[in-house]
């Protein structure tokens, strides 16, 4: 599987928020397909809460065409959110992206729309610092 460019950072970054990254890539079966999201984390909450599960499908919208890299990360999150709903339903999916990208991309309103309608989790990191700036649920 081909990695994105920032695999490494938001990792380090989520290590860096206290979680431990479990699965690198987090992989499935279901039916005839293989999934593979890129990162499965956990984090202890409170020890009468147990632990906090998180799958992170990153992407760097390198593209050529924005509009090009955004169908395809939102095809790729609304399939693997409908796979962990089945297999793994304790599991919450975000999408991981440049805060740059999100600055620049996600201020239009269709966007912004799009984002809640199909209830999009974001990570915002900065590439620079490795450091993850924004959970927006």
């Amino acid at each position: 599987m081909a990695r994105d460019l920032f695999h490494e950072d938001v990792k380090e970054a989520l290590i860096k928020e206290g979680w431990t990254v479990t699965d690198d890539p987090l992989s499935f079966k279901i039916g005839k397909m293989q999934i593979q999201i890129d990162l499965g984390a956990e984090r202890l909450v409170a020890a009468e809460r147990g632990a906090e599960r998180i799958a992170v499908e990153i992407k760097t919208f390198s593209n050529l065409s924005f509009i090009t890299a955004l169908y395809e990360a939102v095809g790729k999150y609304i399939i693997y959110r409908n796979v962990l709903r089945r297999i793994q339903p304790d599991r919450t999916l975000f999408l991981a992206l440049p805060e740059s990208i999100f600055d620049r991309f996600f201020e239009e309103s269709i966007i912004q729309e799009t984002v809640q309608e199909e209830e999009i989790n974001l990570i915002l990191y900065n590439q620079t610092d490795k450091l993850i700036t924004k959970w927006i649920k």
